[in-house]
């Protein structure tokens, strides 16, 4: 395994933006687990399952031909070769994902994939469970929380900037609610022991990288480590390595 920078925090707390560009500065790959739990959500709903057919979810998840981009500048989302990149942001998408997400089988599926993907190079990895359970050996693991009011203005200015358009109780479902649902398997509200706090409320999103790649830098992971651009997808851990 190489180095890893693990990134866990509620909806809106700037944990992607954070990801993203820290992966992009350092020349790390980068991996949205999220976006795993949203194509999944994506192969549930378009074969009609319902939100409450567990086996039929944990299935799905395990029959998922996906494919991730690695590089944060491109970072697509195929499902069985269709590109769902802006798909996996539609609101149906947010109000499904955690049908999958809270059930523990198919956590533990989508876990299994997301760890044999970090097994093979250097990578900025986010989501909710990235610092406790899918890399908890990570060298540099950190929480980034917000204010529930700003993370919910984030939220919204995302979506506009995407074209969607969400009255406040219905934004209040995409990040509330849904933060609220996952926690019930996943405590990403409180950093675990070993696990970094950063408070991003009244912080640019500059500033945020700037103190991640600081305790990076601590953590020796900047030190000597061989520049190169990312690839442009990820790693299938399902084909052997060579």
């Amino acid at each position: 395994m190489g180095r890893i920078i693990a990134i866990d925090g509620p909806s809106g707390s700037g944990k992607s933006t954070a990801a993203r560009g820290v992966a992009r500065r350092l020349g790390y790959h980068y991996l949205d687990t999220g976006a795993m739990y949203r194509a999944a959500a994506v192969a549930c709903l378009r074969a009609g399952l319902a939100a409450d057919d567990r086996a039929a979810i944990v299935q799905t998840c395990r029959d998922l031909d996906l494919d991730l981009g690695a590089d944060p500048d491109d970072p697509f989302v195929r499902l069985a070769g269709d590109d769902i990149t802006a798909a996996i942001r539609q609101p149906a998408v947010s109000a499904w994902v955690s049908a999958v997400a809270v059930i523990p089988e198919a956590r533990a599926e989508l876990v299994r994939r997301q760890q044999a993907i970090i097994a093979r190079g250097d990578f900025v990895l986010e989501g909710r469970d990235t610092t406790t359970v899918v890399a908890p050996q990570a060298q540099l693991r950190l929480l980034l929380a917000a204010d529930p009011a700003e993370r919910l203005r984030r939220r919204g200015l995302e979506l506009g900037r995407a074209g969607q358009t969400l009255n406040q109780d219905q934004l209040r479902d995409q990040v509330i609610r849904r933060d609220r649902d996952d926690s019930t398997l996943v405590d990403f509200q409180q950093a675990a022991p070993g696990v970094r706090w950063l408070d991003s409320t009244n912080l640019t999103a500059q500033a945020v990288q700037d103190q991640i790649i600081a305790w990076a830098g601590q953590a020796d992971l900047t030190a000597g480590r061989a520049w190169r651009p990312a690839p442009d997808r990820l790693f299938d851990p399902s084909v052997p390595d060579g």
